[in-house]
């Protein structure tokens, strides 16, 4: 595909070099700043000074001034001219032979210094040598197979080296010692300072011209088979791609990134980067075409051209408006070697943003989002495409010259919703991605605004998300969108974000009531009270406590219940929770259950009030159901549960209460409270007649009181079984089984007191053997316990004995270290180091000091 990269300008005109003398031929040029030399046919030597200009619509320019021009005296070509600027010669081959001249005014040296028997020559680029007033110049020889190199200086010429080759060369370009070389059937390196050479590749010189250009350190440009342009290093490697010429090329110049290539007809223009064909300029008769310093000449015979390259940022502007984003990005990218650091790198973001909006508006959207991202797009250039996604507030004004073409993105889809919406998920996507990183710094509120409103358009699951979550989503415009889109819960969790509660409830509120609507939550009325729970707004928790407990009392009470603890226990106050909830007593249950059953508060009032309402709530359901219900059945046990584990409310006040009720079983746990067992035993055995739980009633009611307290219980039962005047078969087989059941809960010998004696052994086999059996386990666990006791009590008195030492032997030989006299009556002192004194002699405290100085100087043994 063409690029305009070149653009071809007259430089010296046909009338300015030989009038209107037809026979005169241009056969060589050589360009050095702004020296331009021609060579002609009949050995003249021409000198023209290029002058450069731009004019104001940037059209460039070159005009000529012919300096002088000098006849060399000879009746040949001028066949090749080289500048050597740091010397100020200009190098002349004519009738093979090399002839130094003044660059200014084209006389040969004074010395006659001229190197012979050269067929043709080039400068070493690379010079070996380090001598700055010489250069280094390969020749080849009009001996066969041969080349010489030689160093020329101001005023003479040196032979350095002659280097034979195994064919008859016919181009040769240098690089430090190596040669790369045309020759008859093939393409070399030698390196002419070791001789070593590499083959590169076959190439018939008879059938065409040959091309070998250095082009760069150590690296070639040469003619191949094929119509190929090969590029090939010392190394005898190819590190790039052949570049496809016509069969018929006569030159080639370099101008990077492109490589230029001259035939019968045409100039074309292949790229490095690509290898492919950017640009072709008909070009008819031409038959020179060289680059110097950069600048491409190409001459016919009558005419010298200069090739102006077009910058590369208007080629890569024109590859991007023809939407040839590979291209430009490939060019952009080889830009690098010729452009500084920092504007390079400010113009290259530049273009991958350019392309990126090329690829974004083809919706190939993940390469506009890699091009986007490596180009560091600021992301306001793509969200104000969209229109209104901006915040009115935004102060971003968009980039200058332009990125793209569009004005938005109705024209850029061209009214087409299926784009449209394709552009926006797009969107959506990006945004979310950069929104965490150093891409959104300083456009955070643009970014995230921008992101709810598309969300909130789009009706998309992240709306939410993005509102419970830190944002930067600008109030007053995103309040706006979303009461638009009649997205009024999200508005409440903006609202709420912003700090403002009392707003985000009246909206929902709102919702839940039917004034607007909006079925984002269908749970929103549990929300809300949960909302409520965690609300440190007081003000706001009881305004709106009374519209949740109004709608459901269950439900609107964990308003209060579900609170975090801290927080109950030192902002709202217990009691006037319970004043709110007076008007609601589901609510006040479940209240009072959760100070009472979870946080456990002990005060009498929580506990009596507690009981007091399950009571009056079972009394209600019994007067209008006659069968038990569930609800009847599960308060009865709630009641009991606390009557039977709390010790804190008001056990006359409750028993009051339920006298002359049907409650025996509660009757019973409140007389068991007031320690009066037999009441509560006599209610359960003749009242309910629940043998059972009179056996249950003795257990709980002596849980951690003792075996003794629960041994009283069992023989209180069984008396209230035995003692009632009359023969009840029932009370008696409930004894016989309290007694069989539970022989180990009772005192064997004072039940054989009480039992009748008309009850026969085997009746009452299963409690007798249990009672031997405790006895006995009794008795051997007391045996067990008193050897134990018996066996440490030896432990210790051994402890003690090994503690006292070696010991004391007294007898009436022994006598009293102080006063000498024996003794009389075991009874003595005795000192550390083993003296003994009488227990007289021993008060004696300066004996004694005197003694105790001893002993703990002899002996430390006590």
């Amino acid at each position: 595909m063409s690029v305009k990269a070149f653009k071809l300008v007259s430089a010296v005109e046909r009338e300015m070099l030989m009038g209107d003398k037809a026979h005169i031929n241009i056969e060589c040029i050589e360009c050095c700043g702004k020296n331009l030399y021609i060579g002609t046919n009949d050995c003249f030597i021409y000198h023209f000074l290029l002058d450069e200009k731009i004019s104001t619509a940037g059209k460039i320019t070159f005009s000529a001034t012919k300096q002088l021009h000098k006849y060399l005296g000879f009746k040949k070509s001028v066949s090749e001219l080289k500048a050597a600027s740091a010397l100020t010669r200009l190098l002349v081959l004519c009738d093979n032979t090399i002839t130094l001249v003044n660059m200014m005014n084209l006389e040969p040296v004074p010395t006659g210094a001229r190197i012979k028997g050269a067929v043709t020559f080039t400068l070493n680029e690379n010079p070996v040598s380090g001598d700055p007033f010489c250069v280094e110049v390969c020749i080849i020889s009009v001996k066969r197979r041969t080349i010489q190199m030689f160093m020329v200086f101001e005023d003479r010429v040196q032979i350095v080296k002659e280097v034979f080759t195994p064919e008859q060369p016919y181009a040769v370009a240098v690089d430090g010692h190596y040669l790369c070389l045309a020759l008859t059937t093939q393409y070399i390196i030698l390196n002419y300072n070791t001789g070593i050479s590499q083959d590169l590749f076959p190439y018939c010189s008879d059938e065409k011209r040959p091309i070998v250009k250095r082009i760069g350190r150590q690296e070639f440009l040469l003619a191949g088979p094929g119509g190929l342009g090969m590029f090939a290093t010392v190394d005898g490697i190819s590190q790039r791609a052949p570049v496809h010429w016509s069969e018929n090329v006569i030159g080639a110049a370099l101008c990077f990134p492109y490589v230029v290539a001259l035939d019968d007809e045409f100039i074309t223009v292949h790229s490095m980067l690509d290898q492919q064909q950017k640009q072709t300029l008909p070009f008819k008769e031409g038959h020179i075409l060289q680059d110097f310093e950069g600048k491409v000449i190409v001459a016919t015979n009558k005419g010298v051209y200069i090739l102006v390259p077009l910058p590369l940022e208007k080629q890569i502007q024109d590859l991007l408006a023809s939407h040839r984003v590979e291209e430009a990005l490939v060019l952009a990218k080889g830009a690098r070697r010729n452009i500084p650091k920092e504007k390079f790198q400010v113009m290259y973001k530049r273009i991958l943003q350019q392309a990126g909006f090329i690829q974004f508006a083809q919706l190939q959207f993940l390469e506009a989002k890699e091009l986007f991202r490596s180009g560091q797009l600021d992301v306001r250039e793509l969200i104000s495409l969209y229109p209104f996604l901006l915040p009115t507030s935004s102060s971003f004004i968009r980039s200058h010259p332009p990125l793209h073409e569009y004005a938005d993105l109705n024209q850029l889809t061209q009214g087409d919703q299926e784009k449209m919406t394709k552009c926006k998920r797009f969107l959506m996507s990006y945004l979310n991605e950069v929104r965490s990183t150093d891409v959104a710094n300083g456009y955070k509120e643009d970014i995230d605004t921008a992101l709810l409103k598309l969300y909130a358009e789009a009706n998309h699951e992240s709306l939410l998300d993005l509102l419970v979550s830190e944002n930067f989503c600008l109030l007053t415009d995103s309040a706006a969108w979303l009461e638009k889109h009649k997205k009024y819960f999200a508005l409440g969790l903006l609202y709420h974000y912003n700090g403002q509660d009392a707003a985000a409830l009246q909206l929902w509120v709102k919702i839940v009531n039917g004034d607007i609507q909006d079925s984002t939550r269908s749970d929103l009325y549990e929300y809300i009270v949960d909302f409520l729970t965690f609300c440190s707004d007081q003000d706001l928790v009881w305004k709106y406590s009374e519209w949740a407990l109004q709608k459901n009392e269950e439900v609107g009470v964990q308003i209060f219940t579900k609170r975090p603890l801290e927080e109950q226990e030192k902002t709202i106050n217990p009691d006037d929770i319970i004043g709110c909830l007076n008007k609601y007593p589901k609510s006040l249950v479940k209240y009072l259950e959760h100070l009472v059953l979870e946080r456990k508060i002990e005060k009498e009032k929580y506990h009596t009030h507690l009981a007091v309402l399950y009571l009056e709530a079972i009394l209600k359901l019994k007067s209008v159901a006659t069968d038990n219900c569930t609800e009847t059945t599960e308060l009865l046990f709630k009641l009991r549960s606390l009557l039977q584990k709390s010790d804190l409310y008001r056990i006359h006040f409750i028993l009051d209460k339920i006298r002359g009720t049907d409650l025996h079983m509660e009757s019973a746990i409140l007389y068991g409270k007031l320690e009066e067992h037999e009441k509560a035993l006599h209610i359960l055995v003749h009242e309910l007649k629940d043998f059972c739980a009179a056996e249950e009633y003795c257990k709980w009611n002596s849980d951690s009181r003792g075996l003794q307290y629960r041994q009283r219980l069992f023989h209180m039962l069984l008396s209230v079984y035995l003692n009632t005047g009359t023969s009840d078969c029932a009370l008696v087989m409930a004894a016989v089984d309290l007694l069989n059941n539970h022989a180990s809960e009772f005192d064997a010998a004072l039940v054989l007191q009480l039992v009748p004696d008309s009850w026969s052994v085997q009746l009452l086999s299963p409690f007798l053997a249990g009672a031997v059996r405790q006895s006995i386990h009794t008795k051997r666990m007391t045996q067990i316990t008193l050897g134990l006791a018996q066996t440490e009590n030896l432990i210790y008195k051994h402890e003690k004995v090994k503690q006292k030492g070696t010991p004391i032997l007294l007898s009436d030989k022994k006598v009293c270290q102080v006063c000498q006299n024996p003794f009389y009556e075991p009874v003595f002192v005795r000192y550390p180091n083993g003296g003994m004194v009488h227990t007289h002699c021993s008060a004696n405290r300066h004996l004694n000091s005197n003694m105790t100085h001893h002993s703990s100087s002899s002996n430390n043994q006590t």
